[in-house]
């Protein structure tokens, strides 16, 4: 299934693409906007693991002043997916 969700807080990507498989883990994630080469190598770095795995490593990450970076996009994103879920 692909979810969408789009950013906030001031980062720089405008929005996120995800797609977890049937097991229950992320096969892509897609960054719209942001920095390419970062924001790949972190979707190829999540790629196989589960949603939770991958909110949990990331989630509270901040970006220079902002309270929040592309990387706690990911992980808000991850975890409005699960609640969704439930």
């Amino acid at each position: 299934m692909t979810y969408r969700f789009k950013t906030g807080g001031g980062v720089c990507s405008q929005g996120i693409e995800i797609e977890i498989g049937d097991d229950g883990r992320i096969r892509n994630i897609q960054f719209y906007g942001g920095c390419p080469g970062n924001l790949q190598g972190i979707g190829k770095l999540a790629a196989g693991m589960t949603p939770q795995e991958v909110a949990d490593k990331l989630e509270g990450i901040r970006c220079g002043g902002k309270p929040t970076s592309c990387p706690d996009q990911l992980a808000h994103a991850l975890r409005a997916i699960a609640e969704k879920e439930k």
